[in-house]
């Protein structure tokens, strides 16, 4: 099981429409795949779900806001496995194309904007040991939940975050494999690209020098790597990106971070209404302007990068 962070500072780059997209072509091509939403907005929970249907049966016991919580009340944690919910609409769609794979979410909660300060007090301890226990048990706490999971048969785990590098997010850093990001190729979104990339390797040192002194063996070295880089919203002239985003793209590409050769173009009216139906834009019959041609070319280059840089996917 792959546990890969779809992660960027800035948002509005179009991190929730590339998360959903990649998991429905990816269960398309016979993966099974898990979502899990960590972002207050929950964006990525409402494009497979509407709100009416999030609200009547997932917001009070089935979202990933009640695992934290179970923390919070100080008794045995939830099971991940007991929050998992398939969406009807994307399966269905998978089931009328053929597929053999499946799309299964944990959806986020807007409550989780109040998970932040509880596990800040919870970092907290009154001697070093305690303190690097409480370290290593609080970032560590995603990565024990997923273990969980492992014979559930997920090939892959998608975990979308917020665009900040808090608490929750480092979290999802240390129980992933590899990170994704998504950016627009503009000055705002490409700026923290190398900031993300050096708070990454600054928490992967840290934390792998606090299970160094681990007196209680209670948690393992982390390695999590970049995936890349992948460029979203490009305008495209003469068959191109437009020279403005291209000197943004080869900006990013010298910081030696691994970019994805496929770039997605802007197209507001294929990605905008999937959402209101849940299911993405890849799954359509719409194909203009080359839009699910292009979402696929970048799945297959996913794919081709996972199975380089690990062996065993």
């Amino acid at each position: 099981m792959h546990v890969i962070s779809v992660m960027n500072y800035k948002g509005g780059v179009g991190k929730t429409t590339i998360t959903a997209n990649l998991a429905a072509e990816l269960a398309n091509r016979g993966y099974r795949v898990l979502l899990i939403d960590i972002d207050p907005q929950s964006n990525l929970t409402f494009s497979f779900i509407t709100p009416v249907e999030w609200e009547k049966y997932y917001a009070d016991t089935k979202t990933i806001r009640e695992w934290f919580r179970s923390f919070e009340d100080g008794l045995p944690p939830v099971d991940l496995k007991q929050l998992i919910l398939t969406p009807q609409k994307v399966n269905g769609r998978l089931q009328q194309l053929g597929a053999s794979g499946r799309v299964d979410m944990i959806a986020s909660h807007l409550g989780l904007i109040n998970i932040e300060l509880e596990l800040a007090v919870q970092l907290s301890g009154a001697s070093l040991r305690q303190a690097t226990k409480n370290f290593l048990k609080v970032h560590g706490r995603l990565a024990q939940g997923l273990g969980q999971l492992q014979n559930e048969g997920y090939q892959l785990v998608l975990i979308n975050g917020p665009p900040n590098f808090n608490i929750v997010t480092k979290m999802a850093f240390v129980a992933s494999d590899y990170l994704l990001v998504p950016t627009k190729a503009d000055y705002l979104s490409t700026l923290g690209i190398a900031y993300l990339n050096n708070n990454m390797n600054t928490l992967k040192r840290d934390y792998n020098e606090y299970v160094k002194v681990d007196e209680w063996k209670s948690a393992k070295f982390i390695n999590p790597r970049a995936l890349g880089v992948i460029f979203n919203m490009i305008q495209v002239y003469a068959e191109g990106p437009i020279a403005v985003q291209r000197s943004y793209m080869d900006k990013v590409k010298s910081l030696n971070i691994p970019v994805f050769d496929t770039y997605l173009r802007e197209n507001k009216t294929g990605y905008a209404t999937s959402p209101e139906f849940g299911i993405p834009t890849v799954l359509s019959d719409d194909s203009r302007e080359n839009v699910v041609g292009e979402i696929k070319n970048f799945v297959s280059e996913f794919v081709h990068k996972l199975e380089t840089m690990d062996t065993k996917f």
